[in-house]
């Protein structure tokens, strides 16, 4: 838990410090800093869902494994 935390804290940091040099705004780089991590987490969440999907099958097959599958036969 000590290293999700850790990089949790290291990722708010990188997004806020990028983005304040790019933009030169706390205010804007605040918002930033905690909107992305709340989108990301929320399109997770449908990722997520659809990765069990059939459809999704076959783009897993091409791009990559499962951890633990056994390769399929061409």
């Amino acid at each position: 838990m000590a290293k999700t935390v850790s990089f949790g804290i290291l990722h708010l940091g990188t997004s806020f410090g990028i983005t304040y040099a790019l933009t030169g705004s706390v205010a804007i780089a605040g918002a930033v800093t905690f909107i992305e991590p709340l989108a990301n987490t929320v399109l997770h969440y449908f990722f997520d869902e659809y990765w069990d999907h059939p459809r999704a099958q076959g783009w897993r097959a091409r791009f990559g494994r499962v951890r633990g599958a056994q390769p399929q036969p061409a």
